[in-house]
């Protein structure tokens, strides 16, 4: 069984540059993407229930791309590296191509960012 958690309003679930080996799936609520830009933390996106949290620097051990704070009491499952790496072994190797293709992909996209 998975393991939940809830993350009250206004907290932060991950910072900008932190490593990371979990990423989330978000059963309920809204939380907001924020980068730094200038000294101040600016808006960029939000996610929605049913979205996964925190899934590039999960997939490819890089340091976390933004900050994400809830903005409304969050309830989620914690999915750990170890678990995925089992879930994933299971997968033809083409799949793994596929998720780190998108993965490079996404993160140059977001290096383009401007805020």
């Amino acid at each position: 069984m998975s393991d939940e958690i809830v993350v009250k309003k206004d907290e932060y679930l991950m910072r900008e540059g932190e490593e990371s080996d979990t990423m989330y799936f978000l059963k309920s609520g809204t939380m907001g993407v924020f980068k730094i830009k200038g000294g101040r933390e600016h808006l960029i996106g939000n996610i929605y229930s049913g979205e996964l949290v925190g899934e590039m620097s999960f997939l490819d051990k890089g340091p976390r791309s933004a900050s994400v704070k809830s903005m409304s009491e969050c309830h989620m499952i914690v999915i750990p590296s170890d678990k995925f790496e089992r879930t994933l072994s299971q997968l033809p190797s083409w799949y793994r191509a596929l998720v780190n293709t998108l993965l490079d992909r996404l993160r140059r996209a977001n290096a383009r960012i401007r805020v």
